[in-house]
């Protein structure tokens, strides 16, 4: 008697432990959103002397950034588009330096920029310093 209500206890545990804990994921395929946008205009842009810029931020738990300043180049696309954009704590230490660039140079933009992004790491506090290069870039004329 004994044995059987052991062994009718053990069964109710292994059902209430497989029916208990389930999941259900449902994942549908989606496809990518591309526009391309055409112009006739023309720019004439001057390329000058290379130039320089630099900016440093401190990320705390991944997320809450300070230091890097308050200025921004904006519409510039540092390769993070997409669901996850806002996890990528360096656009905006990559987007201060390019400011610091083209505002110190007069520059109108950036030609072939290339960014140095130097990482230090201690787990839940990570200090970023970019540094960015390129050309300086003028607009002589917009037709």
């Amino acid at each position: 008697m004994m044995k059987n209500k052991l062994k009718i206890s053990a069964m109710a545990a292994v059902l209430t432990l497989l029916a208990g804990c389930s999941s259900y994921n449902t994942s549908q395929p989606t496809s990518a959103l591309v526009g391309n946008v055409e112009s006739s205009v023309k720019a004439n842009i001057t390329v000058g002397e290379k130039i320089e810029g630099q900016a440093t931020a401190n990320v705390l738990m991944g997320f809450i950034k300070w230091g890097e300043g308050n200025n921004y180049v904006d519409g510039v696309d540092y390769g993070t588009g997409g669901a996850l954009s806002f996890a990528d704590s360096t656009a905006s230490v990559k987007s201060a330096a390019s400011y610091n660039a083209v505002k110190a140079s007069g520059a109108d933009l950036i030609i072939a920029p290339r960014y140095e992004i130097n990482t230090k790491d201690y787990g839940v506090f990570k200090k970023i310093h970019v540094t960015v290069t390129g050309y300086k870039g003028t607009i002589a004329s917009v037709k």
